[in-house]
């Protein structure tokens, strides 16, 4: 990874986020942006973070587990960091498996109805 800083905007485009987004971000200690004056900056620890904040958010982790799990990193190092997130990512897994079962019995029941009231209609 490169050594380039990005402004707050070219961080908000790159990671489509909003302004709001990145502040709340870092005010939860998931970021700590470098400051000159009022401009924030973002170096190579912020992007690699900012690219682990994302993907856990779309594997539908908390933030706060996002949190405590940079958190690890910094004070028990790796192993520990990828122990958890096996932890994390089986339990994940498990409930996802659940909203993928309960997501097919509901488009079951819409499709059947659906029929049922074409077949009315028709």
């Amino acid at each position: 990874m490169t050594n380039q800083r990005l402004s707050f905007k070219e961080m908000c485009a790159r990671y489509d986020v909003t302004p709001r987004t990145l502040r709340y971000y870092e005010y939860i200690e998931l970021l700590a942006p470098d400051r000159e004056g009022r401009s924030r900056f973002y170096g190579p620890r912020e992007v690699a973070r900012m690219t682990l904040i994302m993907r856990g958010r779309r594997f539908g982790f908390s933030l706060e587990e996002i949190r405590q799990w940079l958190l690890m990193y910094e004070s028990d190092g790796t192993d520990s960091q990828f122990k958890i997130f096996v932890e994390y990512a089986e339990r994940q897994i498990s409930a996802l498996s659940d909203q993928r079962n309960e997501l097919g019995e509901t488009i079951k029941e819409l499709q059947s109805l659906r029929d049922e009231v074409h077949g009315m209609i028709g």
